[in-house]
């Protein structure tokens, strides 16, 4: 039901029309003729009964800033992996819709910078002038995308401030296939020698560690005696990349390398691997990283690719992808089909296997006797 209610300053009337409908937020808005707030209220009721309004009202009352800032504030420490990121990324889509209200932050206007950031040529100012910054890679582009997704639903949820997410019409950037770079045996070698003669006492233990799990960066280099059981043989790592428990076995010269590490650890950190200057901050293992790598004369190789060699020696080994998928976390077998290639001589000889139980030699196709 609509009411109406007629307001004067300077001498200049108003007229703000209010529609209350059952099971429905309470919208207005202002006119400067009677008739209009009419016309508005009776447009305004049927699209509420027939579900087609979009409330623009709080829209045009909040800024594109507002929501960073609001995001940064409220959000940010509730997301303690990615919030600082998203941050940084957010700031980055402030300086081209800063100025502008929600309501006219519009899926195509993103759609233009998101095509912008990954050219390098953004457009600056009121003339559109073009300045070239560096190129971002897709995954890049659609990291930032993420970031904008992530407020805007925020937005949409909890603050009621837009009625739509702007970024359901925003298609992502298609990405390439990721690479697999994995140690050869003879690059294996060498770079374990050079990680074991590194200066850095520890390093050679983090590698192994890397190549027995398939556990990534940050699991290693956080990885917390609380999370270590030697009892039962598991490392069970609690600060994952989806926030999900993941247990792996602890086996062989992992195993040992860290049950000897145990017995001399720092009492006064939980980390295994705990900074020289502050033992409550992990350890930063990048520059003896890359020092070894390049003793051992390792190219186009990254700490992440550990896991990728992890991987591909248990599909060499013939483990199920359905298996090496729990080993490294992935939700989904996609993830784990790049290594497919690499096990089919297993599947050849599991098929040869097989015929030769249910086809022995003795039996004579029909067609040979």
């Amino acid at each position: 039901m609509a009411s109406f209610q007629k307001r004067e300053k300077n001498g200049k009337p108003s007229y703000t029309a209010k529609i209350r409908i059952k099971g429905h937020k309470p919208v207005f808005n202002t006119f400067d003729r009677l008739t209009d707030a009419r016309d508005w209220a009776a447009k305004t009721e049927t699209e509420i009964k027939e579900g087609l309004y979009k409330n623009i009202i709080e829209a045009q009352r909040h800024t594109f800033t507002e929501l960073v800032e609001r995001f940064k504030r409220d959000v940010v420490p509730r997301k303690p992996k990615v919030g600082k990121e998203y941050a940084r990324q957010l700031e980055w889509w402030r300086t081209h819709l800063g100025d502008l209200t929600l309501n006219n932050v519009s899926s195509a206007r993103i759609s233009e910078l998101r095509d912008q950031l990954a050219n390098g040529t953004v457009k600056w100012g009121t003339n559109l002038k073009e300045k070239k910054t560096d190129k971002r890679s897709h995954a890049t582009v659609n990291r930032y995308l993420a970031a904008l997704s992530s407020a805007f639903g925020i937005a949409v949820k909890e603050w009621q401030w837009i009625d739509e997410n702007p970024m359901r019409r925003v298609s992502k950037l298609k990405e390439p296939r990721g690479r697999v770079r994995c140690l050869t045996e003879e690059e294996r070698e060498r770079l374990l020698a050079a990680c074991k003669d590194s200066v850095n006492p520890h390093l050679y233990m983090a590698v192994v560690l890397a190549l027995s799990t398939g556990a990534r960066q940050q699991e290693i280099w956080g990885l917390r005696w609380s999370e270590v059981n030697f009892e039962t043989g598991f490392i069970t790592f609690t600060e994952t990349k989806n926030d999900e428990f993941r247990s792996v076995p602890l086996e062989g010269h992992a195993r040992e390398l860290l049950l000897g590490h145990s017995k001399i650890r720092r009492i006064d950190s939980d980390l295994v691997f705990p900074s020289k200057k502050n033992p409550v901050v992990r350890h930063d293992f990048r520059d003896p990283w890359n020092k070894a790598l390049v003793v051992a004369e390792v190219e186009d190789f990254r700490w992440h690719d550990l896991r990728h060699s992890c991987a591909s020696y248990l599909a060499i080994n013939g483990v199920p992808m359905l298996t090496i998928a729990k080993i490294l976390g992935h939700k989904t077998l996609a993830m784990v089909h790049r290594y497919t290639h690499l096990n089919t001589e297993h599947l050849t000889e599991a098929i040869s296997d097989m015929n030769r139980k249910i086809f022995p030699k003795k039996d004579i196709w029909p067609n040979q006797k």
